[in-house]
């Protein structure tokens, strides 16, 4: 089937293209008529804070259960000046007309804690609606910086993370600007090059418009599309790498172009396709977190990456149906434009606007180096040579003369790496690691030095009475809450029924830790808090006490995480485990495949913790010492684990073709790892830069995938795959291909690189000794 649709494909070329324009087209007018829906409210787990939440809502309308914020300022004269307090005044009067938002003042009688012991700072409490999405708190954020009041001796800065100015990143073009460059070195063509980025586009675009559709169907954060085209670009570019790389070993065989291409997509292309699958499936384990925000996340990045392999098996067929032979032809002037191109892509990831005038530069090139007599002419080709001769061949055989040491010293690399997993605290960064210059930075650091760390993430206790006996023990619960190690201060009980005190409902509770909300003893104490002191506490009352506010739910959403991360690891490693011992025929091979992705993973890990949690570098990536966000762990291994699959299939489905070609279970590595290196060697450099511009932006969650994606990919290029894979092969020999009969008779038969009908001769790796 998959031959007969890249024949079809290639045979009627505007047939295939039409067909994806149309479904843009359709898919973008459905998306302009009915538009997206996404939702970005934030839930939390069943816990012990969301039943806090639950009572603020109840008792409280809703005050302090949704996002949060301030507005922080110092008066050299004093907070009560009355200029300042007159300017702040209306400042917060016009904030209070702003939708969603409630503004607590430090002048009103229920703000009268939320001054300073002498009177220079102060802060008004800004508490938003949980429907408010990112992009609209982003936006007060900055309204509310443009009404500051402008007094001499006076400081105001907008506080909470919420609140902080958000851009889109931009790095992303600095990889795009590699990838130009990697795609024209490893193929050598300007053509080739523009193959896989066209196919990556098409396919992201596609997802992005499906995805906003699916919003309305299923709960969705709107940065889901944002995840899905930064995985989609990736395995995008690589799907098609990996198809029109075979498709050039094909014409170097002297294969004609439409036949070529057949066998390319019946043999990469089948690999695509399982590959695609593969992460899939990782991506979609993320459904197991029980979470609709997290699920979201994962089925946007899933359809994201299903279109982008469609369009790989489907439009590519066709382009290479309008380049054939041209794919090897360069000619100097459209190598000039594609640099000029790189260049302004470079410029804009950088900032830098003067490198934007390459983009126009490139296109006066490319019109009119078509009639410069030196532009016109071809870009000399390298001379292919034998695989024997490639530098991969020889590094094979040399790792496969030593097989024990090459195990040892990966083994150790890895293991060395991944050493500080052993430490690994999750929780939530707090606005402490924003930018000094930044306004949420500077409200921070205002709240600490007036009123101490633990001011910026306040605790909110709830207790709502049962019976008229549960008031007594009121006091006593303030009373222990008081006399807590590592509390600072304790308000008194606030009634939600202010016209009747006594017979309020229910109460709040207001502690202030001494510590920051990142802080391990923040955590510490809340934990304290529920298992020791309120339950001493309360005695036999039956008050119900619940801890809750952003920091006791940030605690509950980490836990809530942790607990599920072995089943979510334990499900995708399971059935990859599976779909690999049914494609290559081995329970060897994929255990193999699943260990040294689990290491390969475990010291990226290890890399994040040492640089993000114990401050190591912080002078070079602009980081300091905090928690690791607890989404992270498992983002990351979704996306690595099915980027990291890919490799291990594109690698072993060529080690397994030699193996059935020639019977020789030593040689074929040497062969497949000759035959696909250059390739996945690109593959692994762009997606590493990919990632790697990400340590530009200034979010702290951004660097950290940033850094742990690209870190995850160039361990797995070049320690698993250049390393461990042919290391081990050596020595398992032909066991690698051990399957028990009774299962070979149970397992379905999945043939991931089917052989070509007309065999292809000799691999070929252009440069030899590159």
């Amino acid at each position: 089937m998959l031959q007969r649709l890249a024949r079809a494909s290639y045979q009627h070329p505007w047939r295939a293209v039409a067909g994806w324009v149309l479904i843009l087209v359709a898919v973008f007018g459905a998306v302009g008529v009915v538009g997206a829906a996404f939702d970005n409210t934030f839930q939390i787990p069943a816990s012990e804070s969301r039943r806090g939440f639950d009572a603020l809502d109840a008792h409280f309308g809703g005050a302090g259960s949704g996002q949060s914020g301030s507005i922080v300022f110092r008066a050299r004269q004093g907070v009560d000046d009355p200029a300042v307090r007159s300017a702040m005044e209306a400042m917060f009067a016009e904030v209070a007309t702003y939708r969603g938002v409630q503004v607590t003042s430090p002048y009103s009688e229920q703000g009268t804690a939320q001054v300073n012991p002498d009177r220079t700072v102060a802060y008004a409490s800004l508490s938003l609606q949980q429907d408010l999405d990112f992009n609209t708190t982003a936006e007060y954020g900055a309204d509310m910086a443009k009404i500051r009041p402008q007094i001499d001796g006076l400081t105001v800065e907008i506080g909470g993370g919420a609140l902080a100015e958000f851009k889109p990143p931009e790095s992303e073009f600095i990889g795009l600007s590699f990838a130009v460059v990697v795609l024209i070195l490893a193929f050598g063509s300007v053509l080739a090059m523009g193959l896989p980025l066209s196919v990556a586009v098409v396919g992201v675009g596609t997802g992005i418009g499906l995805v906003s559709l699916i919003s309305n169907l299923i709960s969705m954060p709107d940065f889901a599309t944002t995840i899905g085209a930064m995985i989609g670009l990736g395995v995008g570019i690589d799907y098609a790498l990996f198809i029109v790389t075979r498709f050039r070993e094909g014409l170097h065989a002297g294969e004609g172009p439409e036949q070529s291409t057949v066998v390319a997509m019946n043999t990469a292309g089948r690999a695509v396709i399982f590959a695609g699958l593969t992460v899939v499936i990782s991506l979609l384990g993320m459904l197991l977190m029980g979470l609709a925000f997290i699920a979201g996340l994962g089925i946007g990045a899933a359809v994201t990456v299903l279109t982008t392999m469609l369009a790989s098996i489907t439009l590519l067929p066709a382009l290479l149906g309008f380049a054939r032979e041209r794919v090897e032809v360069t000619r100097w002037y459209g190598l000039l434009a594609a640099g000029f191109v790189s260049l302004a892509l470079f410029g804009a990831g950088l900032g830098i606007t003067a490198l934007l005038v390459g983009f126009p530069i490139a296109v006066l090139v490319f019109i009119g180096g078509r009639w410069v007599p030196t532009l016109k002419e071809l870009v000399p080709k390298r001379a292919p040579g034998a695989p024997q001769r490639a530098v991969a061949y020889r590094w094979s055989r040399m790792v496969q003369a030593h097989p024990w040491l090459a195990v040892f010293v990966g083994s150790a690399i890895l293991i060395a790496l991944a050493s500080p997993m052993l430490s690994l605290r999750l929780g939530f960064s707090d606005e402490g690691n924003y930018r000094e210059e930044t306004t949420t930075r500077r409200a921070y650091d205002l709240l600490a030095e007036g009123f101490g760390p633990g001011f910026n993430g306040p605790l909110l206790v709830t207790a709502e009475v049962r019976n008229d006996a549960d008031r007594n023990a009121l006091q006593p619960l303030v009373a222990a809450l008081k006399g807590a190690d590592g509390v600072a201060s304790v308000s008194p009980p606030i009634p939600s029924d202010r016209a009747n005190p006594n017979a309020s409902p229910a109460y709040l509770v207001q502690v202030v830790p001494t510590t920051a909300p990142q802080d391990a003893a923040t955590s510490d104490l809340v934990n304290r808090l529920r298992q020791e002191v309120i339950p001493g506490a309360l005695g036999g009352s039956t008050l119900a006490v619940n801890i809750t506010g952003t920091v006791a739910a940030n605690i509950d959403f980490s836990d809530y995480l942790a607990g599920r991360l072995l089943l979510f690891f334990g499900a995708v490693l399971t059935l990859s485990f599976l779909l690999l011992m049914a494609v290559f025929r081995s329970v060897v091979v994929p255990l193999k495949a699943v260990v040294m992705n689990v290491l390969s993973i475990g010291a990226a890990y290890g890399v994040v913790i040492a640089i993000f949690q114990w401050g190591w570098f912080g002078w070079l990536f602009g980081t300091a010492e905090a928690p690791i966000e607890p989404f992270i762990p498992m983002m990351m291994f979704a996306i690595v684990f099915g980027l990291s699959m890919d490799y291990e299939v594109f690698l072993l489905s060529r080690v397994k073709e030699e193996y059935d070609r020639s019977g020789n279970a030593f040689t074929s590595v040497a062969d497949g790892l000759a035959s696909t290196a250059r390739v996945i060697t690109a593959a692994a450099a762009i997606m590493v830069v990919v990632f790697g511009s990400f340590m530009f932006e200034d979010d702290r969650v951004v660097k950290l995938f940033g850094v742990g994606l690209a870190t995850a990919v160039l361990l797995d290029a070049s320690v698993v795959r250049m390393l461990l894979v042919p290391a081990t092969m050596e020595l398992l020999g032909k066991s690698n291909w051990w399957l028990p009969g009774w299962l070979d008779r149970v397992l379905p038969r999945i043939s991931v690189e089917a052989p070509p009908q007309v065999v292809a001769a000799p691999v070929r790796v252009e440069g030899g000794d590159e």
